[in-house]
């Protein structure tokens, strides 16, 4: 029987402001948890107060990583600088690998209501950084969603219960929406040397091997430790989390901005050719 996996630590996110001033709560890419190879960022976007989101995230450029953008409620629009567009309601993800470079916009096409989601960067292998960018727009109807016994799990990337999700990638990718009904019981296996966190989003669950579990709430990430199977159970009033996992790269990261290569001078150059037009 794989080992189930314990709680290394726990980290509660952020409250920051990005984009135009779009208020979000940053969990990976802060002091307490810098990165998670090959997880670079988690955003959590969340409001129903327009002022919060309304500016949204104009014209930005990215290179060497890939973005993941999970809709949950609301709507937004993408536009880039190669001329893809693409609406995102809610259920939606877009996919989008920067490669060797564009410049995008993020904007929302709502005027009130709650706005609610998740943005995940996932670094790229060194030999894809230079790649041509590339799209996934998918729609809700595409996403496997497995139910049963207090659990409703949807299946984004990676394989879960018999579905596999749309969600294509360089690296091997696990990302799953699960949604736990009290005391419903959750188990999963991912790969043994896979690097993997749950962020609890709504409620509270129970995580982490037996006789070890932690309780995680709403606004904290867990990074688990090694072994095979991660195991959860709703909380009190149930709970509802992400689960990503995914092999590490174990390559040289250098960070600049809106730029992920591996050393100081192709981020360097990543401005420079910014700066230029070169870019997007």
């Amino acid at each position: 029987m794989e080992a189930i996996r314990s709680v290394l630590k726990s980290v509660r996110g952020r409250d920051t402001t990005d984009g135009a001033g779009v208020r979000l709560k940053r969990i990976i890419a802060q002091g307490a948890l810098p990165m998670l190879d090959p997880f670079l960022l988690l955003d959590e976007f969340r409001s129903d107060d327009p002022e919060d989101y309304i500016a949204g995230f104009p014209d930005h450029p990215h290179r060497g990583f890939e973005t993941v953008t999970y809709l949950v409620a609301g709507s937004f629009r993408h536009k880039d600088s190669r001329g893809h567009e693409g609406r995102l309601g809610p259920g939606s993800v877009q996919w989008m690998r920067a490669g060797r470079g564009v410049i995008h916009s993020e904007m929302p096409m709502q005027e009130n209501g709650l706005s609610w989601g998740f943005q995940l960067w996932l670094n790229l292998p060194s030999r894809l950084k230079m790649s041509e960018p590339a799209y996934q727009d998918i729609t809700p109807d595409r996403i496997p969603r497995v139910t049963g016994k207090g659990a409703d799990v949807k299946v984004i990337s990676g394989a879960y219960g018999g579905e596999t999700g749309p969600g294509k990638t360089a690296l091997p990718f696990t990302y799953l929406d699960v949604q736990l009904e009290r005391g419903a019981h959750f188990r999963h296996g991912t790969g043994k040397g896979d690097n993997c966190f749950l962020y609890c989003s709504e409620g509270s669950i129970e995580t982490g091997a037996p006789g070890a579990t932690q309780r995680l709430m709403a606004g904290s990430l867990a990074v688990m430790g090694e072994g095979g199977t991660v195991e959860a159970v709703g909380g009190g009033e149930g709970g509802r989390f992400l689960l990503c996992a995914a092999p590490p790269l174990n390559e040289p990261v250098a960070r600049g901005g809106p730029f992920v290569m591996n050393t100081e001078e192709e981020v360097l150059q990543a401005f420079e050719d910014y700066r230029a037009g070169r870019l997007g």
